[in-house]
């Protein structure tokens, strides 16, 4: 699990699209997001795609409706095992590139 972070100043969002067919091109190799929530377990959540799905999500933090208010809780990225095949993705990244 990680976190693209490339430069001072970082665009909160980022998107991966898959470009191979699940169950046909690989097996394995879900899209997995982690959010280490402050005081609490780690929660992690599978997105499942589909080939030419796109999913948007956030680089680095994301806001949490909690019971004294809305705080933020730190996300990670990731991928499952891949057990067979191979796996394309298309990532947009949106950094400072100077």
């Amino acid at each position: 699990m990680h976190q693209d972070l490339y430069g001072v100043e970082v665009f909160p969002l980022q998107v991966a699209v898959l470009l191979s067919l699940p169950a046909r091109d690989f097996s394995g190799g879900e899209f997995l997001l982690s959010e280490q929530r402050p005081r609490m377990q780690s929660r992690a959540m599978v997105v499942p795609l589909g080939q030419g799905d796109a999913v948007v999500f956030p680089v680095r933090y994301r806001p949490i409706q909690g019971s004294r208010g809305v705080y933020r809780v730190i996300l990670k990225h990731g991928l499952s095992q891949i057990r067979a095949g191979e796996r394309f993705t298309l990532g947009l990244i949106f950094h400072d590139a100077l």
